[in-house]
């Protein structure tokens, strides 16, 4: 069981896709994706697989919610520096975990 003060040393926050593009070089297919979370954290890159689900225009203006301060990760060569959270369809594809409302870039989750 995790405590509730594990739970907030995680970061999570809200960012606006502003741009996802096809990460070349995934031995699955993925996007690279480049979202803003504001004045205070800026803009951060990540990957995902959400290609069954998702075409880059799907995402691009889409609120996300992720996990800021986890360390970066390369992924076929590319440095992803967020994690983005997603839940799984009935296929086990991605789902992205979104905001019911617009809120400002950055706003943390609690």
């Amino acid at each position: 069981m995790a405590t509730f003060d594990e739970f907030l040393n995680l970061d999570l926050r809200v960012g606006t896709v502003i741009s996802a593009i096809p990460l070349e070089g995934a031995i699955k297919p993925a996007y690279r994706m480049d979202i803003d979370f504001g004045p205070q954290i800026g803009v951060k890159r990540s990957s995902g697989q959400y290609t069954v689900n998702y075409q880059p225009a799907d995402l691009v203006g889409r609120q996300i919610v992720a996990v800021v301060n986890f360390p970066p990760r390369r992924i076929a060569g590319f440095t992803s520096e967020v994690l983005v959270l997603a839940a799984p369809d009935p296929a086990d594809a991605h789902i992205l975990l979104a905001v019911e409302r617009p809120v400002p870039n950055g706003g943390r989750i609690s």
